[in-house]
């Protein structure tokens, strides 16, 4: 059977296309005819077709083709064609398409946005790409040169520079070639070609500036035991289908070593390594291992911080299969790697946060590498040594995971001492009534170990200078907020001139606004006063107490104000790993990952900044950060010491994370969850309603819930109370207003992750939950402000 559209065309082909809107309405897509000349498209393909009334001409991706009589399709006369291919950007391989399409289903996000989040811009546009003509001798070249009228200087020193060119060198860009035979301009090739005796072909490629940097290619330690078995069950896995595996190995356990082992496994199976890690302050470190390790290799790197040619030039070489071994951030997951090819996917650091994307659509990379492992056929290795309570979860009673422990740091190295100081108890015995963010013992061992010749971490989790700015009198009550959010703002400083004071700005770290810092109290006239944590303040801290140390020298700060691309965490790490930086302070970026044998001391600051927020896993991230970044020292012949300061030493995350002990907190954290029935013993979907009015913003957000609740209701008919459903709200989330915006939330609980699905896909289905600007819907949510 045939279909035929307006004009008699007859179609044997349908194409679902997922254009790049925000159309929630057909989740597989809108379905178009293909013309006769189209009739080889796949899958994977963008494509231009038309839109809407007006048939606006618009960009998509081929979700999947469909013979015009194999199913059901819509009327031939309301059939609207596919008008071209689009563009130059390379195909997306099946197994991607099929992935966009499981992250719109899970993720509740259009399946259109979500191809489009997947393919990075600088594709699309085609930036970098660079038209190349290559010059070679024609077949039956000496004949037509015999046959040729008249033959210049210049054209003999044409072809003589080809002739004597090893074939294996040709073609050659002309650029080269006019080098080669001291051409002036490209008119003798021109006329070589118009006789026939030479060829030219134009190659498309994509060139980008790179600073490629390489760190001492070290001989291959002998595996431990525990290593060597990790790496053998593992490795066993690549070929051999889908498997999933945790390691938990303590700070400095070799688990990086694990990895490189592992993608050896699979480079000798002629299979392509994905690797990913958390931030992109970690791929410079990271890049230049594993291009020491493989220096047979080409690596590519994707991350954010790359330029627009860079993006393009790697994302080209990882589609046409030029690399075998692929790296990055969270959105490496996405890497073309053609269907067939992957043979690894390792997550290191999964437990860290940054792995959540924070708009549609809102993914955990951690959880899509898993599902791209699965329909790659191909294992995959989450690594950490603090594994998120859902991964341990997942590992520990769901079995779901095959775990793998290194409880050993390598040898040769030891576990840092840890010193858990109150804070409240230190500051009785500061001489001064001034505010010291460093006690006397942080402040003395910072001394000590410079004096000794080595290298310090300082970390507090708190951007900026301070993060209270009010009236200095107290009377007056007045404390400084947003205009636009339901949040004070930060006081910054700017770098001071010569000899004068450092200026100060203050600014809305959710909205990013920004003003002056004012003078006086806008309610009655009187001074500002500015106090609290921030760790600009410790910088300058640190310079008064310590005169060595320089900022900018032989001291960094490294936060997302002082690190502005990947140029800066390439310069300040090299830096600090040839020695020439004494002391790092920063926020939670240096935390994790990072390696220096140089480092003997690592102070915390304030190890409390996250474990009262409103959030059930406040505890889980303070344990995480405390235990990581301790885990940062002693990673050379020295001993490591780590002093943590903190007005709680007896909560269990910073008294067990002091003593390495991650699984009697683990343990103490699921005990807790399980009782108030929370992730990961269930799974969560958060519903945030936003709007300009408060008052719409409730209304809203109660119109829904009672919606999800009366669906809810229905899905439970016949299931037990522990199958529920549950619907909770609405009410004010933490931060209820940002950016003139309100914000109400609802939340979802379900026993599995696939009743969770059926429940919210049943609620897309029939309206009810609609993702967009006024609702935005966030699945497995990391945080809840």
């Amino acid at each position: 059977m045939s279909l035929f559209a307006p004009g008699d065309r007859t179609v044997a082909l349908l194409a679902q296309v997922a254009v790049e809107r925000s159309v929630d309405r057909y989740p597989d897509g809108l379905t178009y005819a293909v013309p006769a000349t189209l009739a080889d498209l796949r899958a994977g393909e963008r494509v231009r077709v038309p839109l809407g009334r007006g048939d606006t001409p618009v960009e998509g991706i081929v979700v999947r083709t469909i013979a015009a009589d194999s199913e059901p399709a819509p009327s031939a006369a309301r059939l609207k064609f596919v008008e071209s291919r689009s563009g130059d950007a390379p195909p997306m391989p099946a197994q991607l398409v099929e992935l966009a399409r499981w992250i719109s289903a899970y993720y509740v996000c259009p399946v259109g946005m979500t191809l489009a989040a997947m393919t990075p811009a600088a594709v699309k546009r085609g930036t970098g790409t660079v038209t190349r003509a290559f010059v070679d001798l024609a077949s039956g070249w000496e004949a037509a040169l015999a046959a040729a009228k008249r033959v210049s200087a210049q054209q003999r020193a044409a072809i003589g520079a080809l002739h004597a060119m090893p074939a294996g060198d040709r073609p050659v860009d002309l650029r080269e070639l006019r080098e080669r035979a001291g051409l002036g301009t490209d008119e003798p090739v021109k006329r070589l070609v118009a006789a026939g005796i030479v060829t030219i072909e134009r190659r498309s490629t994509v060139e980008a500036s790179w600073r490629a940097e390489r760190v001492l290619a070290d001989a291959e330690p002998e595996l431990t035991t525990a290593q060597r078995s990790v790496v053998d069950a593992v490795g066993a896995a690549v070929g051999a289908g889908f498997s999933q595996h945790l390691l938990f190995g303590v700070t400095g356990a070799g688990k990086t070593e694990v990895y490189m082992r592992l993608i050896r496994r699979a480079l000798d199976a002629g299979r392509t390594a994905l690797v990913l890690v958390p931030e992109i302050a970690l791929t410079p470190q990271t890049g230049g291992r594993l291009l020491a390790r493989f220096p047979g290799e080409r690596v590519a790197i994707l991350h954010s911080g790359l330029t627009a040619a860079q993006r393009n030039q790697q994302w080209n070489l990882v589609s046409s299969g030029q690399v075998r071994l692929v790296m990055g951030a969270r959105s490496a997951v996405f890497a073309p790697v053609p269907d067939g090819q992957l043979g690894i996917v390792i997550v290191d650091e999964e437990h860290d946060s940054s792995y959540k994307q924070d708009q549609m659509p809102r993914y955990h990379g951690r959880d899509v590498a898993i599902r791209r492992a699965q329909l790659a056929g191909c294992p995959v290795l989450l690594g950490s040594a603090t594994p998120s309570l859902e991964s341990w979860f997942n590992a520990t009673e769901r079995k779901a995971s095959a775990l793998h422990v290194l409880r050993e740091r390598a040898p040769g190295l030891r576990l840092p001492s840890v010193q858990v100081v109150d804070f409240a108890e230190e500051r009785r015995r500061f001489p001064d009534q001034r505010v010291h963010l460093l006690g006397p013992t942080l402040a003395g061992a910072v001394q000590t170990t410079l004096d000794t010749g080595g290298q310090v971490l300082i970390l507090l989790n708190r951007r900026g200078y301070a993060n209270y700015i009010a009236c200095a009198d107290a009377r007056c009550g007045w404390l400084m907020r947003c205009d636009r959010c339901d949040a004070g703002m930060i006081c910054h400083t700017l770098p001071s001139p010569a000899g004068g004071a450092a200026a100060r700005y203050v600014r809305c770290h959710h909205c990013q606004s920004e003003q002056r810092l004012p003078r006086e109290c806008p309610q009655c006239g009187r001074g500002i006063t500015v106090f609290g944590l921030g760790v600009q303040r410790v910088e300058e801290e640190l310079t008064r107490l310590h005169p060595a140390l320089v900022p900018g020298s032989t001291m960094l700060r490294i936060d997302a104000d002082s690190m502005q691309d990947a140029e800066d965490f390439h310069d300040a790490l090299g830096r600090f790993g040839r020695g020439e930086v004494r002391l790092l302070v920063g926020t939670q970026m240096i935390a994790k990952g990072l390696d220096f044998p140089g480092v003997r001391l690592v102070g915390v600051v304030n190890a409390d900044t996250a474990l009262n927020l409103p959030d059930f896993r406040a505890a889980e991230r303070t344990f995480q950060l405390v235990s990581q970044v301790s885990g940062r020292c002693g990673r050379g012949a020295d001993a490591g010491r780590a002093i943590v300061q903190t007005f709680q030493p007896d909560a269990p995350a910073i008294r067990l994370a002091a003593a390495h002990d991650f699984e009697s907190f683990a343990a103490g954290e699921l005990d807790m969850r399980r009782k108030f029935g929370l992730p990961p013993w269930k799974r969560m979907a958060r519903a945030v309603v936003r709007d300009e009015s408060e008052e719409r913003a409730r209304e809203d957000a109660e119109s829904l819930a009672r919606a999800l609740a009366a669906a809810a209701e229905r899905a439970n008919v016949g299931r037990t109370p522990e199958e529920h459903i549950q619907v909770s709200g609405p009410f004010p989330c933490p931060i209820a207003r940002i950016a003139d915006r309100w914000r109400m939330q609802v939340e979802m609980m379900a026993p599995t992750a696939a009743s969770l699905g059926k429940f919210l896909t049943s609620a897309r289905n029939e309206g009810t939950l609609r993702p967009g600007e006024a609702v935005a819907v966030d699945v497995d949510p990391v945080a809840l402000m």
